[in-house]
């Protein structure tokens, strides 16, 4: 199935469970259930921009867009996160309102059901996005399987309150539930904010992923004398990767063209989408750089 297709189906449950947990919400007078309506209503608007980001940056480059669109998905996955905070800020205050002006709960029972039957939807959806995100390594798709799963957590919770609340009367608990819910999902934005935020201002690759790289270098070092100025940096998906080759003034262009080649054979089977640039720097002109006392903007062997 397409990523697409997939995100489509994201914001189609979603707006299901969004329209089943208004109408209940309001019915029973649960300010658990209206926040979980406002919490499904945020994962239904980052459904949407998820969807529309993953078709964005699978397009290719154009000439306004040399480097491809893959930052479109850290831009969504940003959003999305911030969408998390702004619904646990949202929740804890209606949660807050309900302790001070407590009100009876109607019909808690329909309400149990409802929450049930979005914790299935979502939980069936939020695997199926989550194995698609993380299969296509979508920070879009992986922030938006959050927002599903996190809402199963939060619908479940909800439920056990009114279970506790209907066997007690005691109201209290379901505002209580609803700022336990609202920390824990916002505790779980935080994370994931930091991997979709960290790639728009071009933070390198992660220590394991560089560490793979300098190794596949280094099974090379016999057919080169020495690489410097290693960048990493990600977009969405992808994994930027450029470095300067130093080679023996004396070699062909077309052996040191099938080096570079090999290398960026192995780093395609190595990582998930990587795009890589060699420069080739004659042994001469290296040496002559040093002598300049020119500073590296990198490390070499």
């Amino acid at each position: 199935m397409k990523t697409s297709t997939i995100a489509s189906l994201s914001v189609a449950s979603n707006a299901f469970v969004v329209a089943l947990k208004l109408v209940i919400g309001f019915v029973t007078g649960s300010v658990a259930i209206v926040s979980e309506a406002i919490h499904s209503s945020l994962d239904l608007a980052a459904s949407l921009i998820a969807f529309f980001a993953v078709r964005v940056a699978s397009r290719p480059p154009d000439p306004k867009h040399p480097y491809g669109h893959g930052k479109f998905e850290n831009v969504s996955g940003t959003v999305e996160t911030l969408l998390i905070f702004v619904a646990g800020i949202w929740i804890i205050y209606e949660s807050v309102e309900k302790i001070l002006h407590p009100a009876p709960i109607r019909l808690p029972w329909l309400g149990v059901g409802a929450m049930l039957l979005g914790a299935v939807i979502n939980f069936i959806v939020g695997k199926t996005v989550q194995k698609a995100g993380e299969k296509a390594r979508s920070v879009a798709m992986r922030s938006n399987a959050l927002h599903l799963l996190t809402d199963v957590y939060s619908s479940l919770g909800v439920a056990a309150s009114l279970v506790l609340v209907s066997l007690t009367n005691w109201t209290i608990l379901d505002p209580i539930i609803g700022i336990a819910i609202a920390l824990y999902i916002m505790k779980e934005a935080l994370h994931l904010v930091k991997e979709a935020f960290h790639p728009l201002v071009d933070t390198g690759l992660s220590d394991k992923e560089n560490a793979t790289i300098r190794s596949i270098l280094d099974k090379y070092q016999n057919r080169f004398l020495e690489y410097h100025d290693l960048r990493t940096r990600r977009a969405g998906s992808e994994e930027h990767i450029d470095l300067h080759l130093v080679v023996p003034s004396n070699m062909k262009v077309e052996m040191a063209h099938e080096i570079c080649n090999d290398i960026e054979k192995d780093l395609q089977q190595a990582l998930h989408n990587p795009k890589v640039l060699i420069h080739i720097e004659p042994e001469q002109e290296r040496i002559s750089t040093i002598q300049q006392g020119k500073p590296d903007s990198g490390n070499a062997t």
